[in-house]
């Protein structure tokens, strides 16, 4: 078992993974910018080292600061978290350039799945179908070769960048007098954002359904995939509430059952067919009437990983811990008991009336409900401190479980219920999303489980 991790991330889930750290018996470092110097992550590890000033590519993407804080501090392996450098080849080959262990995929995996174009070739030689769409990158200029591309495919479009996320440098397009605007404004973004300015077109699927499958790989031939999370509550293209299994309509009855296995092993085919190692995600695209196609691998821990460990009681941070350590998936992680519903809702420090835009603060009250089997509260903030604008404004994920769908989504209505939540902005009181999110679960679409990715900003105008 490795001896001392350093968690290369800040918030809720550098809080996460200290925890299980510490119940492991492993120590522990944390890193911090100087606006986290007081943020409860640096308070939990056995050692904390500053890694720059608050800007994240002066502190949380600073490659050489982390990896030299590692080394000095005689950590034997790093763990990225989710988003910053998590899915950045640069970082696992820098940890391991240092004689460290990097608790992920390895370097050639980050590589394949870190670029949306690669990623869809991969799932395609699978076997595994990704939504009709160029075969690989268009060059903005030429307007004949996109209107012609286009064409083929069919409108509506996504105009997508290779290396984007979170919906960053990506526009849908109805309208063909628009594409060649938007094919211009997605490679600009993907410049500024991601130093890639490459982008594709791919079929936009109408009232979609966001669908993910976890898997766990020990690059040992033990591989499974522990079932699929329901991720369709979005808002800018970036899940807020989520749930397994999912509610959809297609996957009920005994027909849905096995639409469920075919995509579960779906999943596994992408991800076993390039050496996967530890745990990820492979996302889908879903039509209403249950078509699903292949959208991307997220080679890391998801936000939303909490569900399937309420449902399967599997730690998902111990798991890559241990196979970053060398050992197999055992015989109960390879079969896994999945039981009742899990959903998590994310609270954000944002106004869903004005487009949700981030609402920096200082949190003067908070207080969370008790914990237990049925709740998690997964948080890395604190009264007293602050909402910066440097970073994501989640403030935590409420985790609630249930032996029925229908349980799980009113104990986590009482836990939101029962937060206590206040920010003082610079000008008075601060939103958050937390009354928004009870009204998603109190929608009519929502309770019947037949929602698409519209649902949150359709409900946030209503």
């Amino acid at each position: 078992m490795l001896r001392k991790i350093l968690v290369a991330n800040r918030g809720e889930i550098a809080c996460r993974i200290l925890r299980t750290c510490k119940r492991l018996g492993i120590a522990t470092v944390a890193i911090y910018s100087d606006a986290d110097a007081q943020a409860p992550h640096v308070a939990m590890a056995d050692t904390a080292v500053r890694v720059g000033p608050p800007p994240v590519k002066d502190s949380y993407l600073n490659i050489e600061a982390i990896v030299d804080a590692a080394r000095t501090t005689g950590a034997d392996a790093v763990h990225p978290g989710y988003g910053l450098l998590s899915e950045k080849k640069a970082f696992a080959d820098a940890v391991a350039a240092a004689g460290i262990t990097y608790i992920g995929p390895p370097p050639a995996v980050l590589d394949a799945f870190g670029d949306k174009i690669t990623a869809r070739a991969v799932a395609a030689a699978a076997g595994v179908s990704p939504p009709p769409g160029t075969q690989g990158a268009i060059d903005p200029a030429e307007v004949d070769t996109i209107t012609r591309e286009a064409e083929r495919i069919g409108y509506p479009l996504l105009v997508k960048a290779a290396g984007g996320g979170g919906g960053i440098g990506m526009q849908i397009v109805t309208d063909p007098q628009k594409l060649a605007r938007a094919v211009q404004a997605c490679s600009d973004r993907g410049r500024q954002a991601f130093a890639d300015p490459r982008v594709y077109l791919e079929r936009y699927i109408e009232k979609p359904r966001h669908i993910e499958v976890q898997v766990l790989c020990d690059g040992q031939g033990g591989a499974v995939a522990l079932g699929e999370r329901e991720c369709s509550v979005q808002r800018r293209h970036q899940k807020i509430i989520e749930e397994t299994p999912s509610p959809a309509a297609f996957f009920q009855g005994a027909e849905g059952e096995a639409r469920r296995e075919k995509l579960l092993a779906d999943a596994l085919r992408v991800v076993t067919s390039v050496g996967y190692v530890g745990a990820g995600t492979v996302e889908f695209v879903a039509s209403q009437t249950g078509e699903l196609w292949f959208l991307e691998v997220n080679a890391r821990l998801q936000v939303e990983h909490c569900v399937t460990e309420m449902v399967t009681g599997i730690d998902l941070v111990e798991q890559q811990i241990r196979v970053a350590s060398g050992e197999r998936l055992a015989p109960e992680i390879l079969a896994p008991t999945r039981r009742g519903a899990s959903i998590e809702a994310r609270i954000y420090a944002e106004d869903p009336a004005k487009k949700f835009a981030p609402q920096p603060g200082r949190i003067t009250r908070l207080a969370w409900p008790a914990a237990g089997d049925d709740l998690r509260i997964e948080t890395g903030v604190a009264e007293g401190l602050d909402v910066t604008p440097f970073y994501d404004p989640m403030l935590a994920k409420v985790v609630a479980w249930g032996e029925t769908r229908e349980a799980a989504v009113n104990r986590l209505d009482a836990a939101l219920a029962a937060t206590t939540l206040d920010i003082l902005g610079p000008v008075g009181p601060a939103a958050t999303n937390r009354s928004f999110l009870r009204k998603v679960l109190a929608s009519d679409p929502f309770l019947a489980g037949q929602y698409d990715t519209a649902l949150a900003e359709a409900l946030a105008k209503g």
